[in-house]
């Protein structure tokens, strides 16, 4: 049963694969902001993932966050994503990526429960 208060934290190095010259979100070698939200969008899904039915999943409807501050190669960035509210198969997370202390964007993620099969279904 998902909970209010589940939470999970993931984890990545800034590398050259994440930075905004090579996914194309800008022209420096800082942490791409799409790659900052997949990170806490990685968070919220983990968060969830052991308390699902059998043969479900979530996907990403929603996310909405700051960033403050730049991450340079090498750094390592934690994102947290935390259960704030559930609605049948709707699933509401405040999300926060940090790198040390230091608050690098924050927001909100939602999320919906979906059956794999069906879902994928639909895509022909």
């Amino acid at each position: 049963m998902i909970e209010i208060g589940l939470k999970h934290t993931s984890e990545l190095r800034v590398t050259d694969d994440v930075i905004a010259i090579t996914v194309g979100s800008g022209d420096l070698p800082v942490l791409a902001t799409p790659m900052m939200m997949a990170l806490m969008e990685n968070a919220a899904m983990l968060a969830v993932a052991d308390e699902l039915p059998e043969g479900c999943t979530t996907v990403g409807g929603h996310i909405e966050s700051s960033h403050l501050k730049p991450s340079k190669i090498g750094d390592v960035v934690k994102a947290t994503a935390e259960v704030t509210k559930v609605d049948g198969k709707k699933i509401e997370f405040k999300v926060a990526a940090y790198s040390g202390d230091t608050l690098l964007g924050e927001g909100t993620h939602l999320r919906f429960i979906v059956d794999r099969e069906k879902f994928m279904s639909r895509l022909g």
